[in-house]
């Protein structure tokens, strides 16, 4: 996966703390990226602030542990063939990676998918074929179905699920795993700027619960250890 670089003028941070978490009396902040198009970063925080309270178990690698699951958004958007598709029903009882970001994202959004898929690669093929990865468009409206169809194979897995739909239920179903977006809007110059946490949520196929956090800084190797763990509901 290549990242395009050639753009080096200084730029603000693209950080913003996105899930609050609270563990054993004390509290630790998952910090969560925004995703920029054009190549552009910005600060500026989401509207769904901190959207999440949720004791953790102590960290021992990329992965935070939940001791308070996320329960599975209720999402029945639109997928890459037009078919609606339903999140609960359709990922009912399988190992579950979920992600918002969008195609015309110019580095964590790639960057995530390619790292996932080239860890997937890895697993046995009974594994790989047990493993559901989806990603939900925080841009709907540039993110058709054709154009997800286009993008997820070349980011990251053809196996990839790709989701769009109304940005106001896509929002909704973010925020219930604690995940903070907002409306793509114009800058000053007149470019699209959309914000996204960059979490991925693993949901456990004997719970259907979200009970594992990655940030935008876990790495191939991070998934490709974890990966086992997560297909067979364990913790990492």
């Amino acid at each position: 996966m290549t990242i395009d670089k050639t753009d080096e003028r200084p730029r603000p941070s693209r950080r913003a703390p996105l899930i609050a978490v609270a563990a054993a009396g004390a509290a630790l902040a998952v910090v969560a990226g925004f995703a920029l198009t054009q190549g552009d970063d910005s600060t500026g925080s989401a509207t769904g602030g901190a959207v999440a309270d949720v004791s953790t178990q102590p960290r021992t690698g990329a992965a935070t542990v939940l001791d308070r699951p996320f329960e599975k958004p209720d999402l029945v958007l639109t997928d890459t063939k037009g078919r609606t598709y339903d999140l609960r029903e359709q990922t009912k009882g399988k190992p579950t990676l979920i992600y918002f970001g969008y195609t015309h994202c110019p580095d964590v959004c790639p960057l995530t998918m390619s790292n996932i898929a080239i860890a997937k690669k890895q697993l046995p093929k009974a594994d790989q074929d047990k493993l559901q990865v989806v990603f939900v468009t925080t841009d709907p409206e540039r993110d058709t179905p054709a154009e997800l169809g286009k993008w997820l194979p070349a980011a990251g897995d053809p196996s990839f699920v790709g989701l769009t739909g109304d940005f106001a239920t896509i929002q909704a179903g973010a925020r219930r795993i604690g995940i903070g977006i907002d409306p793509a809007t114009k800058d000053a110059n007149g470019k699209v700027v959309s914000m996204h946490g960059a979490q991925v949520v693993a949901f456990s196929p004997t719970t259907d619960q979200g009970y594992v956090l990655y940030g935008e800084s876990t790495t191939m190797e991070d998934y490709a250890k974890d990966l086992p763990k997560i297909i067979k509901g364990e913790n990492p």
